[in-house]
């Protein structure tokens, strides 16, 4: 509401910032439990280490700064997260746009209701929603990939290098694997994750605005 006031309804700027400002906040309130995640995640092959969710949530935050170590990994998230975030809701709007205005008998629905007079059928929604992931994912993934690294680096002496920060991380995964064995590594298997996960995302956001009689229609 506040980027339309500012910016214009159909401000592409504003769209950007809509999406980045809510995947930041996202991020912010729930970067912790990914941490732990990752770290349960990975003892399975590392050795027991933690024995539940709140065992592991207190040894990081006693053994490893508080919430420092809890954070580990935070910054190159939001730098991630941002574009990612920003482009695929800016992607979905667009790739709905276009599938409104040029294939409209394919993918739409007449709907009196919607700005332009159009509602985009399901099948649609999810197409969209899939390119929409995986574009932004192509931008975003070396920040998941550093995230990660840093969120593991505890778990071993071998690995604390990976811990002192992100631009050090970066480099370091860059120099011992290169961009696409190391900055881009299982980007094929992100992409079979991301691309319904956004899809049944954007899909199931657009569906509530119709059962809520909100404009899910697009200016023309």
């Amino acid at each position: 509401m506040l980027f339309r006031e500012l910016l214009g309804q159909h401000s592409h700027i504003g769209k950007l910032l809509a999406g980045s400002s809510a995947g930041a906040t996202a991020v912010l309130l729930t970067y912790p439990l990914d941490t732990i995640r990752a770290r349960l995640a990975f003892q399975i092959t590392g050795g027991e280490k933690y024995t539940g969710i709140v065992h592991a949530a207190t040894s990081i935050f006693r053994d490893e700064g508080g919430l420092r170590g809890l954070y580990r990994g935070f910054v190159p998230t939001l730098c991630g997260m941002i574009p990612y975030a920003g482009l695929s809701f800016y992607c979905f709007e667009m790739f709905k746009l276009l599938c409104m205005k040029y294939i409209p008998d394919w993918t739409c629905a007449p709907n009196s209701r919607n700005t332009g007079g159009l509602v985009l059928l399901v099948p649609a929604k999810l197409m969209c929603g899939g390119i929409a992931g995986a574009f932004a994912q192509s931008f975003a993934y070396p920040m998941d990939v550093t995230r990660r690294r840093m969120q593991l680096a505890m778990m071993s002496p071998e690995t604390h290098k990976f811990g002192l920060g992100m631009v050090q991380t970066l480099v370091l995964i860059y120099k011992e694997n290169g961009i696409f064995k190391g900055l881009y590594r299982g980007m094929s298997i992100n992409y079979l994750r991301a691309m319904p996960m956004v899809a049944v995302s954007f899909s199931t956001y657009e569906l509530m605005k119709q059962a809520l009689n909100l404009d899910t229609g697009l200016k023309l």
